[in-house]
């Protein structure tokens, strides 16, 4: 039974689009972080124009993948570029941190977990776990559009 690539393709883009473009909503939007009365209001401000433009992004990623019409292909590619300049950009930071004083968790927020593989570390933050396993997805939604195309 042949595999429809293009098919495959929109589907794990649309994966890694909900990831950044909507759990963020869900991940952010509440104790740990937009309302957390532990972060200035102004981290605040951030965190919801952050999720907000993610919401944005995401939902023009959306339509780039499922709407009918011409260049389907390029604009899979073009959803495909815009989740990897978001999730490229997460790494950004978290290497980065060293020199801005970032942390990957606050104490009052998601915290690390046992790691089910002990390899690089005994625990896991939950963000860069998230963010490595949709990374995977983009880059396997990126290599179906690719060979349909």
């Amino acid at each position: 039974m042949p595999v429809d690539l293009t098919l495959l393709a929109r589907i794990l883009l649309t994966v890694a689009t909900l990831g950044y473009g909507f759990a963020t909503v869900i991940a952010d939007f509440n104790r740990t972080h937009a309302t957390n009365p532990r972060w200035t209001p102004h981290a605040r401000f951030h965190v919801v124009w952050q999720i907000s433009s993610y919401v944005g992004f995401g939902t023009l990623a959306l339509a780039l993948i499922w709407w009918p019409g011409p260049l389907a292909l390029e604009r899979l590619y073009l959803a495909a570029l815009m989740a990897a300049i978001v999730y490229a950009a997460f790494f950004v930071a978290v290497f980065a941190m060293p020199i801005y004083g970032g942390g990957a968790y606050d104490e009052n927020g998601y915290l690390p977990f046992k790691a089910p593989i002990p390899i690089i570390a005994k625990a896991w933050d939950v963000n860069i776990t998230i963010f490595s396993v949709q990374v995977v997805v983009l880059a396997a939604a990126t290599l179906s559009a690719l060979a349909a195309g």
